[in-house]
């Protein structure tokens, strides 16, 4: 599985962005998707997931804010960020939780895409 993120940038203090995340190869094993953020000096962070069937999550820092949605008809993943800050300047990587079904069982897989900037400013 491979995916593309897209749509980081810079942004002003209130303004808003839209990521996408379009995945390509074994699609037909992906089960949820979502997002994480990274700083320099921190550990990754969980934003937002989202099942196959729709159902979403998010961190409590951009719950009302942040809204993720997914086409599976074009696989692609869509983190729409509202009233940015500061503080969520970072790298953004989309995930894809995949499975492979053999007949000794269940392989699980994570697979990330190459991170896409997003920089508040104040």
């Amino acid at each position: 599985v491979q995916l593309q993120a897209s749509g980081g940038g810079l942004v002003q203090d209130g303004g808003s962005l839209r990521l996408s995340c379009a995945a390509s190869g074994s699609i037909r094993g992906i089960n949820d998707m979502g997002w994480s953020r990274q700083t320099p000096g921190k550990e990754r962070e969980l934003v937002a997931t989202i099942t196959r069937d729709g159902n979403t999550n998010y961190a409590g820092f951009v719950k009302g804010r942040f809204a993720i949605s997914r086409d599976n008809a074009k696989n692609t993943v869509y983190l729409q960020m509202n009233s940015l800050k500061p503080e969520d300047t970072a790298v953004y990587f989309c995930y894809a939780n995949h499975n492979t079904y053999r007949d000794s069982g269940v392989i699980a897989q994570k697979f990330w895409g190459q991170g896409t900037l997003v920089t508040v400013s104040s």
